[in-house]
């Protein structure tokens, strides 16, 4: 029962949240363009509920031509400024609204990753996608880039677990202190893509995790 209120709440916020934010998304987008000509938005498949792949949406905050300056730049030096800001406030994170009114994520749940992350988890730790992705979530208020993404995958769960609307709302609560710069707000996958790529480098590793 509860999943149909969470949705409907999903939709009638989300239709808010785009009418009252539509000129700040237009005013950052035109800023990303102003600064490094481009897109402003950044689209990447990501893992949905059941494993179900979708277009996740981000406003753009590193530079066009990082692909080809990668190995030449640092991960830091192909941010741009107004991608240091939005990173830091979480701005960046506002085109994922039309990807909740779609169906796609929620306002909470666990973060949505790069579908090859998945083949790291053990069947235990894929329950994580057992309901939708979220913008915020119980891993992002706890420890966000503090704690190992194994650590992350059990605050997933935990959600899991407990599914209903006392998590969902303490999380709120707790995101909208990280907004209003009570606690660090910056968030990056940078150091969740390190440690997947840590695993894909050690076969022992890989190959107890697949006996899980």
């Amino acid at each position: 029962m509860y999943k149909y209120i969470k949705r409907m709440f999903d939709i009638l916020l989300s239709i808010i949240l785009i009418i009252v934010l539509f000129i700040p998304m237009v005013i950052i987008a035109f800023l990303i363009w102003k600064e490094d000509k481009g897109s402003p938005f950044f689209v990447q498949d990501r893992m949905g509920k059941d494993l179900k792949p979708f277009k996740m949406y981000k406003f753009r905050s590193m530079l066009e031509e990082r692909t080809a300056l990668d190995g030449k730049l640092t991960h830091d030096q192909m941010v741009t400024n107004i991608g240091k800001f939005i990173r830091k406030t979480s701005l960046d994170e506002l085109p994922q609204i039309f990807n909740v009114l779609k169906g796609e994520m929620s306002f909470v749940g666990p973060r949505p990753w790069i579908l090859e992350y998945y083949e790291w988890l053990t069947p235990i730790q894929k329950r994580r996608i057992n309901v939708r992705p979220g913008i915020t979530g119980l891993a992002q208020v706890r420890g966000r880039n503090g704690i190992s993404v194994m650590r992350k995958v059990e605050y997933d769960l935990e959600y899991v677990n407990h599914f209903g609307p006392k998590y969902d709302l303490m999380i709120i609560w707790e995101s909208i202190q990280v907004v209003l710069g009570k606690k660090d707000s910056e968030i990056t996958e940078a150091g969740i893509s390190q440690e997947f790529e840590e695993l894909r480098k050690n076969p022992k590793i890989k190959s107890n995790r697949k006996k899980a």
